[in-house]
């Protein structure tokens, strides 16, 4: 199960469990009537062609497992081939940056006060001698840094805010851990074992970011003569330009596997996309289906972001321009993801969700553990922290239309924690799906 533990604090949550249960199964060139075929991986090469990040490990199923070589009885005719994602790219089991021994889960929870911290006209400084239980820590992280006690407005926010939540996720994330290590999804080491790091593949990278900056550049189409849906046929070989240009359905119920640029992606079975830069949308708003819940998650603007340029930000008037009131059916729900900056937090709330007619309901945190239990980063650390913010709203429109709606609906509760062993691979997000359906069913 994708849920692994469900307590009153949140979810504890296998994201791995999650994608290899999506039915990514597809069905092969035909075979010999009672012949086999091999489950077989779609893995990287040297100069980064046909790519992905599937490949042919055993499988988590309810079913019989198979490994690597092993042969898979087809039906009928159709040979069948089953792809499941690689483990090691959720072997996280060691910290990015270790705690101290007494910030370190399962080791107590320190309280955190804030009210050492002043400002003045000038500059907002940290008071010398605090006696708080992150002192220590941000003493550290002072020197590390070459400042002398000087905090920007964001940071303070920015702790005022960690004040607000790190009891939360402290106590909300032990009580999970704790039953995951009891029913041993999670387990503590016991021995100094080799790092896998080097079993991940570095070249795999997904495409998808320059295709999308491709289609801004294709010529705009003649809505009148161009299909709104693409369906994928047995086999497909459509160009980029038609699949960028449509909504792409894959109505089978098997996955099927498309080539994009060179590079090898497995579409789901029963499920359809745009994959399109944010300012090609129209093709989803001519495809006039309406979504009771809708997530985003935005390029936000960072420092990080622009040093490593490895994808454009949007601005807040871009994102503000995502047309999610003609995509939201009546009491839609709407997911964001937000970064730990406040001022994305405050837009969000603030303006975002007010400019689409979405009331904020509630405010959940994505906590990311290593196979043992602990932080992938301590919890005090001034730069990153080891949890990312979601804000759920829900769509106000029509009176009468949201009310009959609204019958069925339950309420969303606040304060909510979902924990998981991250993926590796850049921004790969929990599965949301699994969680938000208990809480709206």
């Amino acid at each position: 199960m994708s849920v692994v533990h469900r307590l009153t604090a949140g979810w504890l949550v296998d994201h791995l469990s999650f994608i290899n249960h999506c039915g990514y199964e597809i069905c092969d060139s035909f075979a010999h009537h009672g012949g086999v075929t091999h489950n077989t991986s779609v893995t990287s090469t040297e100069d980064c062609h046909s790519i992905s990040a599937f490949a042919a490990t055993p499988s988590s199923s309810d079913g019989p497992s198979y490994g690597p070589g092993n042969a898979l009885e087809t039906e009928g005719k159709r040979a069948k081939k089953r792809y499941v994602f690689r483990e090691e790219f959720f072997d996280i089991s060691e910290p990015h940056i270790a705690a101290a021994p007494e910030e370190q889960l399962c080791q107590g929870c320190p309280e955190v006060s804030l009210t050492e911290i002043k400002t003045n006209s000038n500059k907002e400084e940290y008071q010398e001698g605090a006696k708080s239980d992150i002192g220590d820590s941000l003493a550290t992280a002072r020197k590390k840094r070459k400042r002398k006690c000087v905090f920007n407005q964001g940071e303070l926010d920015a702790l005022e805010y960690h004040s607000k939540v790190r009891k939360l996720i402290w106590e909300g994330t032990l009580h999970l851990v704790q039953e995951g290590l009891k029913s041993g999804f999670l387990h503590r080491k016991t021995a100094k074992l080799s790092c896998r790091k080097n079993n991940v593949p570095q070249h795999i990278v997904c495409g998808l970011a320059e295709l999308c900056e491709m289609a801004k550049h294709f010529p705009a189409v003649n809505e009148s003569d161009h299909q709104a849906v693409c369906v994928l046929e047995e086999e497909t070989s459509s160009a980029e330009q038609d699949l960028l240009s449509c909504v792409t359905e894959n109505n089978s119920n098997s996955a099927k596997i498309i080539v994009l640029m060179g590079q090898k992606y497995l579409v789901p079975p029963k499920s359809s996309f745009l994959l399109s830069d944010i300012s090609c949308l129209q093709p989803l708003l001519n495809y006039k289906k309406k979504y009771d819940i809708i997530v985003i998650d935005p390029p936000w603007e960072n420092k990080s972001v622009k040093r490593s340029n490895r994808y454009s930000h949007l601005s807040s008037w871009q994102i503000k321009q995502i047309p999610v009131p003609a995509l939201a059916a009546p009491n839609c729900l709407v997911v964001t993801w937000v970064t730990n900056r406040q001022k994305h937090l405050r837009f969000v709330k603030d303006e975002l969700y007010p400019h689409w007619s979405v009331k904020t309901l509630a405010e959940w945190h994505w906590v990311k553990i290593t196979t043992a239990g602990e932080f992938v980063l301590p919890l005090d650390s001034l730069h990153k922290k080891p949890y990312e913010v979601l804000i759920l709203g829900r769509v106000q429109g029509e009176v009468k239309e949201a009310l009959r709606k609204s019958e069925g609906v339950l309420p969303i509760p606040e304060h909510q924690l979902i924990v998981s062993i991250p993926c590796s691979l850049h921004s790969h997000k929990p599965p949301l799906s699994v969680v938000i359906s208990e809480e709206t069913e």
